[in-house]
């Protein structure tokens, strides 16, 4: 099951100007590390959510939240394109 490890203040706008609310996931794997991901969300709700594939893979949940906080916004520029 999936843990909401972040949600960031940092909105990020699409091209076409569209916000997406932005939160890092993570997820125990069967090896016991963990892996993280980015989800956009639409602000309005409208629409669906984009997720990129994995991100990282850490030692453990603790290891995926200090990856999450060191993002910063030049990181969401990429990472939605490659969750699109």
């Amino acid at each position: 099951m999936s843990d909401l490890i972040h949600e960031y203040s940092f909105v990020y706008r699409s091209n076409d100007g569209i916000p997406y609310v932005i939160r890092a996931w993570g997820e125990a794997r069967h090896d016991g590390t963990w892996e993280g991901w980015l989800g956009f969300t639409p602000a309005d709700g409208a629409g669906r959510e984009l997720r990129t594939g994995q991100e990282t893979t850490q030692p453990n949940r603790d290891a995926v939240a200090y990856w999450a906080s060191g993002l910063e916004p030049i990181y969401f520029e990429g990472a939605f394109a490659r969750a699109s």
